[in-house]
């Protein structure tokens, strides 16, 4: 018996074979379910606006406009989810040290931006009506006062003396600085060699962009007081349930995150999008 034979005879499971899809013919005929296919009697819609800045201070906003429009059941912004107790959320993983032991400053993520933007596309107002067309309408009117903050987008350029603070309380803009390694041993090595090179490079920011939009449903069940979220989270739902139980001061088992199909994930589905609180 040949090597390929037994191969074939010992893998009757699929090992070393090509492996037909099976998924393809239900998505392509539109038979999937993803984050905005799933739908609850009673639904009601809610449109995201957000900051058209990098920074900048909030001042007033005014609501009332888009209050008064065809359909709006409500219009939200940051002091509402601030008097509601909704707490901020931050998807981070470090499982680093910083050298002298002191924890990382772990930035806070609102669910809506209460005293200012600090970067483009952050959730500022949340109008619900009862459709979709409605809330994009309304959230037209939402009235909203900035005023702009000068930012930067290099690097090296907000580590620099003076450079604008994203968050003032922290002091710098400097997240996380940690080492790795045996430290003496490395220092001995680049001693002994006969050469040493030193190189300063830049990586590029790289966003995974998949096809499919951010999207959630949120229901309460006030019999059980228990929250269900319906979303593309991808190989994230565990983390999603703890980011927003967390922000929402419950157990993490008053909730539970179910997850369809998923439009493109590469890692970026992972992650709670503060708005999904």
């Amino acid at each position: 018996m040949s090597f390929l034979d037994s191969r074939e005879a010992s893998a009757p499971s699929g090992i070393g074979k090509s492996v037909a899809r099976r998924e393809d013919a239900r998505l392509l005929t539109g038979r999937g379910q993803y984050a905005a296919d799933f739908h609850l009697p009673g639904q009601a819609f809610a449109y995201v606006l957000r900051s058209p800045h990098a920074h900048a201070k909030i001042g007033v906003i005014d609501p009332a406009p888009a209050s008064s429009m065809p359909g709006v059941l409500a219009v939200l912004i940051g002091t509402d989810a601030v008097a509601d107790g909704i707490g901020p959320t931050n998807p981070h993983e470090v499982p680093l040290k910083s050298p002298d032991g002191s924890p990382f400053f772990i930035a806070p993520h609102p669910a809506l931006a209460v005293d200012a933007a600090r970067y483009v596309g952050e959730p500022v107002a949340l109008v619900i009506a009862e459709t979709m067309s409605q809330a994009m309408d309304a959230a037209e009117r939402v009235q909203v006062s900035y005023e702009p903050i000068a930012s930067v987008v290099r690097s090296e350029d907000a580590l620099a003396p003076g450079a604008p603070l994203v968050w003032p309380q922290h002091g710098s803009n400097l997240c996380v600085d940690t080492e790795a390694g045996d430290k003496d041993m490395t220092v001995a090595v680049f001693a002994q060699a006969a050469y040493v090179v030193r190189l300063e490079t830049t990586i590029n920011r790289v966003t995974g962009v998949p096809m499919e939009l951010r999207a959630a449903l949120g229901a309460h069940d006030a019999v059980t007081d228990k929250y269900t979220v319906y979303t593309s989270a991808g190989g994230g739902v565990i983390r999603q349930r703890d980011d927003i139980a967390g922000a929402l001061g419950v157990p993490k088992e008053a909730v539970r995150v179910i997850s369809g199909d998923v439009g493109g994930n590469f890692g970026i589905r992972n992650n709670t999008c503060p708005e999904f609180v």
